[in-house]
């Protein structure tokens, strides 16, 4: 029989049987399907391999007899080719599938550029780390690799990142090439483990140097030479390196000081967590002297110097302000101002005593020394070294160790306000000595 139209619409299937196999018989191999629910399909059964194959053409009503016959033909051609048409259209859609597949994930990393992972991972993974990390992994990224943030995340490759380093050390310092290398292997390393992109491009990066260890801590005698430069900076900032030298905390955690962190009689001073460097809550016990500071700084208008209200508006919060909004800024000039001051009167002093010879120039010192150097001389004065790094709010106190760390959980408030009071005394014994 040829399967032709009037031929094919007269096949049914014996209701015995589920599905009935009718071959033409002009065109070996063609043949039709006919199912107990009447579908007709178009089918080529061929030999290939010692096995029978048969290859679906499509629905009888979708393919006419002769588009049908047509497609058979053009198989029974490979097979006399010795080639296997069902093999090679299953290769042929396995390889369309895996373009597919291969073009949506491609368009997926696509999207994913270096900057949507660097918000990821401040969402996911940084959210339980220090504060004052998070914020500084994630800006030195940000402002440190720009030509990255556009790009990719799983294009970028050593060549690339090796590159995007060494130009932060060319521009920024070793000392910040360093550190934004280790934020993006960090980052990387994160985004690894999370299948989003297949390697670490910062992994094998170098960088130039190494983190010079800071043990720079000040004498009594400069100590003083800071203390009595400071009263030349002006109420502002000579207050704010006096209160940084007398509380000894961070100068970033100072600058941010508010009036409601303050107790009403100025006694103690409460720095938030989400200003804490290690993120916890820390009290800070005011001496006196510190406290006669706060008392004579005046409570400035939030919208000064932004053409707002002036003294009509609510005082401000910032207790270290020069706008009413934001707080202190120019720290490192005024840093510079006061070693300007120090060594002015060094000058004055070598003048006074009739030297000829230029005096030494002060020592190079940086604002986080005089923690270190407010540790090192509570030792002296026979406060315990746990205390101390409690007074500093450093996360784990020196001389307290292995189990002992886990269960301690005295905050030694009565210790550390004495310690407070005898640092701000030695403070101002010094600050009274002839400098002479």
């Amino acid at each position: 029989m040829k399967l032709g139209k009037r031929e094919i619409d007269a096949i049914t299937c014996p209701p015995d049987r589920q599905d009935l196999l009718v071959f033409d018989d002009q065109l070996p191999g063609f043949a039709l399907r006919v199912t107990k629910a009447g579908k007709k399909v178009f089918l080529f059964q061929y030999r290939f391999g010692g096995r029978v194959q048969r290859m679906v053409l499509g629905d009888y009503g979708v393919l006419t007899p002769s588009q049908a016959r047509g497609k058979a033909e053009e198989a029974r051609g490979r097979v006399r080719e010795g080639r296997d048409p069902l093999g090679e259209r299953k290769t042929a859609q396995a390889t369309a599938i895996a373009a597919e597949t291969s073009a949506r994930r491609q368009k997926v990393a696509d999207a994913l550029t270096v900057e949507i992972l660097i918000e990821r991972w401040a969402g996911m993974a940084l959210k339980d780390r220090r504060p004052a990390y998070s914020r500084e992994a994630v800006r030195a990224l940000r402002v440190n690799l720009p030509d990255l943030l556009p790009l990719p995340a799983a294009g970028i490759d050593h060549e690339m990142a090796q590159r995007s380093i060494d130009a932060v050390a060319l521009d920024r310092g070793e000392t910040m090439a360093r550190r934004s290398h280790a934020y993006a292997r960090a980052l990387y390393g994160w985004a690894m483990k999370r299948r989003l992109v297949p390697t670490n491009p910062f992994a094998e990066v170098h960088t130039e140097g190494r983190e010079v260890s800071r043990d720079r801590a000040l004498s009594d005698a400069e100590l003083r030479e800071v203390w009595q430069a400071t009263a030349s900076l002006g109420l502002l900032f000579g207050s704010y390196f006096r209160i940084l030298i007398l509380t000894l905390q961070r100068r970033s955690e100072v600058a941010g000081m508010r009036w409601s962190e303050l107790s009403p009689d100025l006694s103690t001073w409460t720095v938030p967590a989400q200003r804490s460097k290690n993120g916890r809550a820390h009290l800070v016990h005011l001496p006196e002297p510190a406290r006669a500071i706060l008392s004579a700084l005046p409570r400035l208008p939030p919208a000064l110097g932004r053409g707002g209200a002036g003294a009509e508006a609510a005082p401000s919060e910032l207790v270290f302000s020069t706008t009413g909004t934001t707080p202190v800024s120019g720290i490192s000039k005024a840093k510079v101002r006061l070693d300007e001051l120090i060594h002015k009167a060094r000058l004055k002093a070598a003048a006074e005593a009739g030297q000829a010879a230029t005096p030494a120039a002060f020592p190079p010192w940086r604002l986080h020394d005089l923690r270190r150097t407010g540790v090192t001389t509570l030792a002296r004065l026979g406060i315990a070294p746990h205390v101390a790094d409690r007074l500093l709010n450093h996360v784990e106190a020196t001389g307290i160790q292995g189990v002992a760390a886990v269960y301690q959980r005295h905050d030694f408030l009565a210790e550390r306000q004495a310690a407070s009071e005898a640092w701000a005394g030695h403070v101002l014994r010094l600050a009274a000595q002839d400098s002479s």
